[in-house]
């Protein structure tokens, strides 16, 4: 027993949300306030025309940790949102299992500069809750854009026309069912500027999950 606590102590490091020390990626304190942000029903937007998964309301607990990951460099906290956005797509809607994973990129300066594509590293472990394949190359960003959250929803799709490309792990046509990954999903430009692209190349896209979304009333 000595020896187990003793080890505990040097495993232990601060919570990136509040410093306390923890042994998780979060203290239980802040874990019990992100599951505060967790959505009585995930799918309540999984609907035509963009079907869109949510785990939690984008705010308080929830919108620090995610600040926390993109922009501390904290890409453990991508583990557990992952997991609970897979654990949510299991729950309420395992039945779409033929579909493959592929994460919204980053321009490839962007991420030399922070060292991670926080979506990635989400979709990873989703992956590994779900049991469904990981297309970690399915698109790639081929235009960089500046930070989207000042800019109005028409400015975002003019920003974001033609971002993208389709990556080395897909061909034009081929014949799979793609849901996206993303962090947070706002105005929707990112998602739909992604889905265009695959569209082109022939390739049909399921929906989008995200670990956060801003709407509200869901």
């Amino acid at each position: 027993m000595f020896l187990e606590n003793l080890l505990n102590l040097f495993l232990k490091s601060n919570c990136p949300l509040c410093q306390r020390p923890t042994s998780q990626e979060f203290c239980d304190r802040c874990y019990k306030q992100l599951q505060k942000c967790c959505l009585p029903n995930p799918s309540v937007l999984w609907h035509q025309p963009l079907p869109v998964f949510s785990w939690g309301t984008y705010g308080g607990s929830l919108k620090r940790a995610i600040a926390a990951l993109k922009y501390q460099n904290q890409p453990q906290i991508a583990r557990p949102l992952g997991q609970w956005l897979g654990e949510a797509w299991v729950s309420y809607l395992s039945m779409n299992t033929q579909c493959v994973v592929v994460p919204i990129p980053m321009h490839p300066n962007k991420q030399k500069k922070r060292g991670y594509n926080q979506a990635a590293l989400i979709a990873k472990s989703f992956c590994e809750t779900t049991g469904l394949r990981l297309k970690l190359n399915g698109l790639e960003r081929v235009r960089e854009t500046e930070a989207l959250y000042p800019l109005s929803p028409v400015e975002r799709e003019k920003k974001l026309a033609e971002a993208f490309g389709i990556g080395k792990d897909f061909s034009h046509g081929s014949k799979v069912s793609v849901l996206l990954i993303d962090d947070i999903y706002t105005t929707g430009s990112t998602v739909r500027s992604a889905t265009k692209t695959l569209h082109q190349a022939g390739i049909f896209v399921l929906g989008v999950a995200t670990t956060a979304t801003t709407h509200r009333g869901v």
